[in-house]
């Protein structure tokens, strides 16, 4: 009655609502009644400009002659694709089905509906009473517990140990529950169509000029726009290949951009059968490249690398390989770096224009493939057990023998006392020196208490010969039923990889890759429960200047997919810092320090282990095992250039949130006032001196130098061997001493010591520098020079940098000269000179009088 006698007030509750945020309007009936009302209500609101309801959406749940859980599952699906509501599809279907890409849409290949997107999850405040009961736990506090509890001390001898031991293996839990990444493909939305400006230089293998692939490839290209300069390489001869570049180039503007196909010659090398000519061929153009000064961006094509959707595309892990160097690449060369790009097996006029369409934009997405569903993009995202682990999740248990290549060094031997505590019967473990090994005796002893016979093989796990020998070898009575695989060398310092020779290159990858492949191909007639390889960050986010270490551990990677495509067993497990005895003797110290230094750091072996059974329980294909502070790392790894790979990830986008994230993130002004007071009674000549001092300091620690007096004032960063690890070391210290918040990128954009101790001194007195005027005009000159000076030449020629410069010091040059009185003109002195006068004139310009 009441709402026949008075206004119901629907518009006005509809409006209301929408302005409070609410984006999702579901009116429960056997037929919609009320949606229409609540869609006019809201485009009328829009017309008016007076409520933001531009993503509001309204659905019914049921319709006349259509109320059945088929119709009510469309409903939802029409706040699911509208990106209002996140349903648990599996439990709604009963369990799994099989799925199938959606169309795109009709004539346009692309698909429009909106991504839905999921909020991070709100840090909730520790109970404090829930903290007091359990620090009295883990203190075994009995009194403390008993009065709490008001219960008699007795009562909890026999429950006080269980539930300390509960708490410890709680703790433990949750440390490896984050630790664990997966590799994610997440469709995105393919770049509007562009002509694609400029020339571009196109390397293809001089074996494949006829491949369909290859033409079809270089036909889209040239329908949209490309000026095509192809180069056909035969082998891998740098200087070759830099004839070829330079010759290119001749009489011409450098390209826009390098597309590589070279990575699609699948041939091994004859010299380095771990490798093929593609990639032998792909680490000369980019010493090629570096030799013929080339400052174009290099983007790299493979073909059937990546499982972007599932395991059984991954036909070429070889391939693989220029993914690993290619994230190294991206660190070390992030101006002139393009990216990366998969393709399917067939290559049509669609896959070419996508291709083309990547190549055009503006985007920052730099690990790509193209698929016949459309775009995708390689994503880091944490993979908790409880989501990723299979419901035929069952604990494995080793049995017969067992094969550790690298059995005998610091990480394998921690992994051959695990299989031997988990009952397996017999442990092969292969190295170089074999039982001559470091420590041989004692790790033998040691698996002999429990239980575990041993074998240990000299083997050159790189040597095909050789590891046939040793797969004939293993004994019959306890059948071979597990294989895992860290053999490989360790990186030795840092190189780049323009720098790095193909003897260099295979040198770092033949154990790691040769070994893998080696024992796929020996023992793919065996039935074998685990095939392990132990792969390494590097090969998903990159280390700088280790190219071909990281191109090694990402074709452990895809062969992990390739061997479950074939219907095998394979896990490969990228890891990132190890600690205590686990950390490998042959290690190099500086780079673990410096990993330590921007934020990864070492996890306990036992816990590491933990985390290995956990891959092996569940049947995992592909696992990131690493302990990140990505507070202090994600600055890092992206101070010179984006990195989608990491979007997916909460804590990385909190750390990028502000432009000046720091390992501290409350600000603290105490080292500003400090320095501030202390400087403040100096005269301007001793403070300019003095923050010059500090920053020298600053310097040589970051450098290890011994003396600050051996940091030259006037040479850049560069020159003194920054890069973005060190630039950031350098940013945190000094945001210590000052009490600054400066950005990650000071290094960079104030060029020398002499510029950023100026900077410095405007952030530090900027009420003195605004009273007086003051500019630091010097250090802004050279940070201009330093950016300037870092573009390459097409970009200086595209922005008429030369013309503009010059148009600066005609200027400066006009207002110097205003307030010098001019009796007589320039021309009219040259209208009444006599030749002398001129000749003297000359003279006096060129500095010869």
């Amino acid at each position: 009655v009441e709402n026949l006698r008075r206004p119901v007030r629907f518009a006005e509750a509809t409006r209301r609502l929408a302005g409070e945020g609410f984006g999702a309007f579901v009116e429960v009936s056997a037929h919609p009644v009320l949606v229409m009302g609540i869609e006019e209500t809201l485009e009328a609101a829009r017309a008016e400009g007076t409520e933001d309801a531009a993503g509001v959406v309204a659905v019914g749940t049921l319709r006349r002659g259509e109320g059945g859980w088929d119709q009510f599952l469309r409903s939802l699906a029409g706040l699911f694709v509208r990106g209002a509501a996140e349903p648990d599809w599996k439990l709604l279907l009963g369990g799994p089905h099989p799925r199938v890409e959606l169309p795109t849409y009709a004539f346009q290949r692309r698909r429009f509906w909106i991504e839905s997107v999921k909020k991070d999850p709100v840090a909730q405040a520790a109970d404090p009473v829930d903290e007091a009961f359990w620090a009295a736990v883990e203190s075994e506090d009995m009194t403390s517990l008993a009065d709490s509890l008001q219960v008699e001390t007795d009562a909890l001898r026999d429950v006080l140990p269980a539930l300390t031991s509960w708490r410890a293996r709680r703790r433990e839990e949750t440390l490896v529950d984050g630790w664990r990444y997966r590799e994610e493909w997440k469709p995105v939305p393919a770049p509007a169509p562009a002509v694609l400006m400029g020339a571009w230089t196109v390397a293809i293998p001089a074996t494949h000029r006829d491949a369909a692939a290859v033409n079809a490839l270089l036909d889209g290209l040239r329908r949209n726009g490309a000026d095509l300069r192809v180069i056909q390489v035969s082998g891998d001869d740098t200087e070759a290949l830099t004839g070829q570049l330079r010759g290119d180039t001749t009489g011409a503007e450098q390209p826009v951009g390098v597309l590589s196909l070279l990575a699609l010659d699948n041939r091994p090398h004859p010299a380095h059968p771990e490798l093929t000519e593609g990639i032998a061929a792909t680490l000369a153009l980019v010493r090629a490249m570096d030799a013929s000064d080339i400052n174009s961006s290099l983007w790299c094509v493979t073909s059937q690398a990546v499982a972007a959707i599932d395991s059984v595309e991954v036909r070429n892990p070889a391939q693989a390989t220029v993914w690993g160097m290619g994230a190294s690449l991206a660190l070390d060369h992030p101006g002139t770096w393009g990216g990366l790009l998969d393709l399917p097996s067939e290559i049509d006029a669609r896959t070419a224009d996508l291709l083309c369409a990547v190549l055009a934009s503006d985007e920052p997405e730099d690990q790509l493939a193209i698929r016949a569903a459309g775009l995708f993009a390689r994503r880091m995202v944490r993979a908790r057990l409880d989501e990723a682990a299979p419901s035929t999740a069952r604990p494995w248990q080793p049995s017969g023998t067992v094969l550790v290549t690298g059995g005998t060094g610091g990480i394998g031997a921690q992994v051959a006392l695990r299989l031997a505590r988990d009952g397996v019967e017999h442990l092969v473990l292969t190295s170089r020196s074999g039982a001559e090994a470091r420590g041989a005796a004692a790790l033998e002893a040691e698996l002999a208490v429990l239980g575990a016979k041993v074998t240990f093989v000299a083997c050159d796990i790189a040597d095909r010969e050789a590891v046939r020998q040793l797969v004939a070898s293993l004994p019959e009575a306890a059948p071979l039923t597990g294989v895992f695989h860290l053999a490989g060398a360790v990186p030795e310092g840092e190189q780049q990889l323009a720098a790095t020779t193909l003897e260099e290159f295979s040198r770092m990858t033949r154990a790691k890759i040769g070994g893998a492949m080696h024992l796929d191909e020996l023992l793919a007639d065996r039935n074998l429960e685990a095939f392990v390889t132990f792969s390494s960050g590097s090969a998903v986010w990159g280390n700088a200047h280790q190219a071909a270490y990281g191109g090694a551990n990402a074709f452990l990677d895809a062969l992990a997919h390739n061997r479950r495509a074939r219907g095998l067993a394979g896990t490969s497990i990228a890891w990132g810092l190890w600690g205590g005895d686990g950390a490998d003797a042959g290690t190099d110290a500086g780079i673990d320090a410096q990993l330590r230094r921007i934020g990864v750091r070492a996890m306990e072996p036992r816990l590491a282990l933990d985390a290995l059974g956990q891959v092996l329980d569940h049947g995992t294909g592909h696992l990131i095992v690493a302990d990140i502070d990505w507070e202090r790392f994600a600055p890092v790894l992206t101070i010179s250039r984006a990195r989608p790979l990491l979007d997916g990830i909460a804590e990385v986008r909190a750390a990028l949130s502000e432009g000046t994230a720091t390992a501290v993130p409350d600000e603290d002004t105490t080292g500003r006032d400090s320095l501030a007071v202390r400087l403040s009674g100096f005269s301007p000549a001793e403070r300019d001196h003095a923050l010059l001092d500090v920053v020298r300091a600053q310097v040589a620690a970051v450098l290890r130098y011994s003396d600050a007096a051996d940091v030259e004032p006037d040479h850049s960063f560069k020159d003194l061997g920054f890069d973005s690890v060190t630039a950031v070391e350098l940013r945190n210290r000094l945001n210590a001493a000052s009490g600054l918040r400066l950005p990650a990128t000071a290094v960079f954009d104030y060029a020398t010591p002499l510029a950023l101790s100026a900077h410095l001194k405007s952030e530090l007195f900027q009420d003195e520098g605004a009273a007086a005027g003051a500019v630091p005009l010097l250090a802004e000159l050279d940070r201009l020079e330093a950016s300037v000076t870092s573009l390459p030449s097409t970009d200086i020629e595209r922005l008429r940098l030369t013309s503009r410069l010059q148009g600066l010091v005609t200027k400066l040059n006009e207002i110097v000269g205003a307030g010098i009185p001019e009796t007589e003109t320039l021309a009219d002195k040259l209208e009444a000179a006599t030749a002398d006068d001129i000749f003297d004139l000359i003279d006096k310009d060129l500095g010869l009088s």
